[in-house]
């Protein structure tokens, strides 16, 4: 093998490990309480590795609590509804350890709050633009609020229902309120 192709992929590994252990460590303890040191043990690697390949803790943190993959939003309101639904599906499914990440951070740090505002503001004014027109920077929040709130009732709360529910039968409770605030009215469930 190539020994530069060897170091590179090494590289990746590491950073891979070091995400993996920093989404996981600020998820379950903050971003007060994660030091780089315990990423770096959790890692199996060297804290010195961890500032050389992501420079600080603050940007570190900035790679790893994305509160989802800003997905493209397009189409009607229907559409859009049901796109965010399907959303909530999916972080409701499997622990979304960044989003949870940013979640716990941002209620103690405000530059953890920034980062998670700026992603859900980018989402919802994408949001925005598919839904009815009246009042729609409020039915983005009002949609975004309600997925960020399913989600730590789910994940960081584990409220009874919510945490016995399955995705699917929580998607079909939402599905009437999401389609009323997407469109101003209430919605019959869309065609399959």
């Amino acid at each position: 093998m190539d020994p530069a192709t060897t170091r590179a992929q090494q590289r990746r590994n590491t950073e891979a490990r070091i995400l993996e252990a920093a989404g996981r460590l600020f998820a379950e303890a903050g971003y007060e309480r994660t030091t780089i040191r315990a990423i770096a043990t959790a890692a199996a690697t060297d804290p010195g590795l961890v500032m050389r390949y992501f420079g600080s803790k603050a940007e570190l943190f900035a790679r790893v609590a994305v509160v989802g993959d800003l997905q493209t939003i397009e189409g009607s309101p229907t559409q859009t509804a049901e796109l965010l639904l399907g959303a909530l599906v999916a972080k409701l499914e499997e622990e979304p350890v960044n989003a949870l990440a940013a979640i716990r951070s941002m209620l103690t740090n405000p530059d953890a709050a920034g980062e998670v505002r700026a992603a859900m503001v980018a989402q919802q004014r994408q949001a925005a633009d598919h839904l009815v027109q009246d009042d729609a920077d409020l039915r983005a929040g009002l949609l975004g609020a309600v997925t960020l709130g399913v989600v730590i009732g789910r994940h960081l709360l584990h409220l009874d229902g919510l945490n016995d529910a399955s995705p699917q039968r929580i998607s079909a409770v939402l599905r009437r309120a999401f389609h009323e605030i997407a469109h101003g009215r209430p919605e019959t469930d869309p065609p399959i």
